[in-house]
């Protein structure tokens, strides 16, 4: 069992929804925690409401700038979670340029622009822990999820490459890759989401994960069986499978 009692961890985008469940339960493990997000007012009352102090530094990783800024305020950490995300549901017939680049922008390039700022300093102590965390509308390309699908992609193809070129060093990196989890960006959902869970317990669902040697972590089952058999599925039955039904003529 991993002791966490004083480790210092960053948790970025973490002031509400899975972010915050996952700072409360590090948070009761004894983790010194600093909270980042773009909202002080939200960051600040999501600091105060843990179990242990908690620092609060306001980030928003859309912009190289200010995460410079940010992880130099933190300084030193002995581990990481990049937890931040915007998400609108979009099919290619609804293309929103903006909302595009901006989930491709905080999703993927936000947490490429974190990761980089403590990455260079775990390296060099031979130490430190990473967690990424994806989806399972990662896996591939799915109906009504431009952008938001790409940037996750994105995300966990950058953790499998940080995991392999860290492998034996003392520098640990981990992907989850959540299904649903009742927020509010999934509260924009106007379909089915299956096996959607609570904050908490995919939260506890992450921590556990982080507490041993694997890797990755596709939750929750059978849900996300589903996305890893769909993965080597031929594209023609893939499309009739997943794919949105073709108009009529």
């Amino acid at each position: 069992m991993t002791d966490w009692t004083g480790r210092r961890w960053w948790l970025v985008g973490a002031s509400d929804g899975l972010g915050l469940a996952l700072a409360q339960r590090m948070s009761r493990a004894g983790c010194d925690l600093v909270l980042s997000a773009r909202d002080p007012d939200r960051l600040a009352a999501a600091a105060a409401g843990l179990p242990r102090p908690a620092r609060a530094v306001v980030c928003d990783v859309a912009d190289r700038a200010d995460v410079e800024r940010a992880a130099a305020e933190v300084g030193q950490v002995d581990g990481m979670v990049f937890l931040a995300g915007v998400y609108w549901p979009m099919r290619a017939q609804d293309w929103d340029a903006a909302k595009v680049e901006a989930m491709c922008n905080v999703n993927l390039t936000g947490c490429a622009r974190t990761v980089g700022s403590v990455l260079p300093g775990m390296v060099a102590r031979n130490a430190g822990h990473i967690v990424i965390t994806g989806s399972l509308a990662g896996f591939r390309g799915l109906p009504g999820a431009v952008g938001y699908g790409a940037s996750k992609a994105g995300c966990m193809s950058l953790a499998e490459t940080l995991h392999v070129d860290l492998r034996g060093s003392g520098v640990k990196v981990q992907l989850v890759n959540p299904g649903f989890v009742r927020t509010r960006l999934t509260d924009l959902n106007q379909f089915s989401m299956p096996q959607i869970m609570e904050p908490e317990a995919a939260a506890e669902a992450i921590f556990a994960h982080m507490q041993t040697r694997r890797f990755a972590l596709s939750f929750p089952a059978p849900f996300a069986w589903a996305f890893r058999l769909a993965q080597f599925l031929p594209q023609p039955l893939y499309d009739r499978v997943f794919g949105t039904p073709k108009p009529a003529a």
